[in-house]
């Protein structure tokens, strides 16, 4: 059971409809010494210059929505060690980073469905409502040891335009719906990803 909070950021499941995510990533580049942590599962943002940064509002309608440059979840890292001169791959991007290559993997597809943990109890009620981080992500949503996100998405569910749409629960023998820290099965709402909201950036 999920009885104890231990948040991941979102996850890959499959795409909307059921088939299978093949692990599919596009490229972005991140600018060379970026003044902030990405973590795996972190929603991430294109900005006016071209480069990827973590979106760093909770999706929430109103003020904190996601900003219009948003277009998935990163998944790792690359770039050339401009002092060993080898190719580096990293779980998480750590700040400051210094390099002129710097590529980020990130999951852009808006017909993917993510599992995450939600911050408290999520009922069954809550399928097709929506749903926010329950924090905005920053340098200490994530683990600088595993790189991995510790985002969790919040359990007041609502039926605003928020980031999130609640499309499913994790069913298994860990985890099933109503657990204490419900583990959700979620994707982008057509509003709160770049892909599909239709506004430039």
């Amino acid at each position: 059971m999920a009885t104890t909070a231990t948040p991941y950021g979102l996850r890959a499941v499959n795409h909307l409809g059921g088939t299978p995510y093949a692990g599919s990533t596009r490229m972005y580049p991140i600018a060379s010494g970026l003044a902030q942590n990405i973590f795996y599962g972190d929603v991430v943002e294109v900005v006016t210059a071209g480069t990827i940064q973590q979106a760093r509002t909770t999706g929430a309608a109103g003020g904190t929505a996601f900003l219009a440059g948003t277009v998935g979840v990163f998944v790792g890292v690359t770039y050339t060690d401009p002092n060993l001169g080898t190719v580096v791959f990293r779980q998480y991007f750590p700040t400051g980073t210094v390099a002129t290559d710097i590529q980020a993997y990130v999951i852009d597809d808006p017909a993917v469905i993510f599992q995450a943990q939600a911050d408290a109890t999520v009922a069954q009620a809550g399928l097709g409502a929506c749903t926010f981080f329950a924090a905005a992500q920053s340098d200490t949503t994530g683990s600088t040891t595993t790189g991995n996100s510790t985002s969790a998405l919040d359990a007041t569910v609502t039926t605003n335009q928020d980031a999130f749409k609640i499309v499913g629960f994790v069913d298994s023998p860990t985890s099933t719906v109503g657990d204490a820290f419900t583990d959700l099965l979620v994707k982008f709402n057509p509003v709160a990803h770049a892909y599909t909201s239709g506004v430039g950036i």
